[in-house]
């Protein structure tokens, strides 16, 4: 293939680098700055991961693609893989798209985290804390020691009674197999084809199952409701069972899952905030971070009254 069609891109990740083969393939690399251990563990997980991707295309599923990696180069340090088609799944996309489109999307959303979630064994019901989700000690230091800094009162005392609810809250789960990083950058929809893809396996593992289901993609298309009921009507019911939308221990794991999922951005927002800003630009940028987090606040006290209706 002539170099002519070769053309960088960005960082894939925070560890590889990619090149584009024409229109069909992606080449990888790790980022040249890593040493040699690096770029041998960088291997190692391509290699997991191409048995991960592996294992779930054996299902052939036609409700979803998941792009094959064809092969990896260890001694060059290289994979190739099939390039997904369309654009990542976001809510303008989504919005945009017709009823049946938008029906077909949820259905094949479903029906890959079931396959996901049945190709290993299920495990025992257990009791999670879903403070162990979250960077918890980040949150409350930032609560106890930073945010009246930029907030008021009002605002710290709101955080910190969410803080210690959340520091609290458990629920009954299983552990399933699941892709663990399901949001609108891993999945891509073609319009023109209405195929969906799934991509970026490096987290797949086990993890407890509502993971995957109140994921950031469906809460971000506001699909979350419609995923589960669909999932539940698609899973091996002889392996494990799900409680009925209208369970009321369900709507109470669908409200702290969906504030885990805002809580990380509230989290990282507060990572990013800088209390003496050395020049304008930062000083912006602690006003967009603030006003982003103030957002999120607010979109916590809606999710607390939409649930407790």
């Amino acid at each position: 293939m002539a170099d002519s069609n070769i053309k960088n891109l960005k960082n894939h990740g925070r560890e590889t680098y990619a090149v584009y083969y024409g229109d069909e393939f992606v080449l990888k690399r790790p980022l040249p700055t890593f040493n040699d251990s690096s770029k041998q563990a960088w291997l190692n997980k391509q290699h997991k991961t191409k048995q991960i991707i592996d294992d779930i295309r054996a299902i052939k599923n036609p409700l979803y693609n998941v792009p094959a990696m064809k092969y990896i180069n260890d001694d060059e340090f290289q994979i190739l893989e099939e390039r997904a088609p369309g654009t990542p799944l976001t809510p303008d996309l989504y919005n945009n798209l017709s009823k049946r489109q938008q029906f077909e999307i949820i259905n094949s959303i479903a029906s890959f985290l079931v396959d996901m979630n049945e190709l290993k064994p299920i495990g025992k019901i257990q009791t999670h804390q879903i403070r162990y989700e979250l960077k918890f000690s980040r949150l409350d230091n930032f609560i106890e020691n930073k945010m009246s800094t930029w907030f008021t009162r009002a605002e710290v005392t709101q955080m910190a009674k969410l803080r210690d609810i959340i520091g609290t809250f458990e629920y009954e789960t299983r552990l399933a197999w699941s892709h663990a990083d399901i949001n609108s950058g891993n999945v891509l929809y073609d319009p023109k084809t209405s195929r969906i893809s799934f991509i970026d396996f490096a987290e797949t593992d086990y993890k407890f199952i509502y993971r995957d289901i109140f994921a950031p993609l469906q809460i971000e298309l506001d699909i979350y409701k419609r995923v589960y009921e669909t999932y539940c009507t698609l899973h091996n019911k002889n392996l494990y069972t799900m409680p009925g939308i209208k369970n009321e221990n369900l709507r109470e794991i669908m409200k702290y899952r969906i504030m885990v999922v805002w809580l990380r951005r509230f989290i990282k927002a507060a990572d990013d905030l800088r209390k003496n800003p050395i020049n304008q630009k930062s000083a912006d940028n602690n006003m967009e971070k603030i006003f982003f987090m103030r957002r999120m606040m607010q979109n916590f006290i809606n999710l607390e009254n939409q649930f407790s209706k």
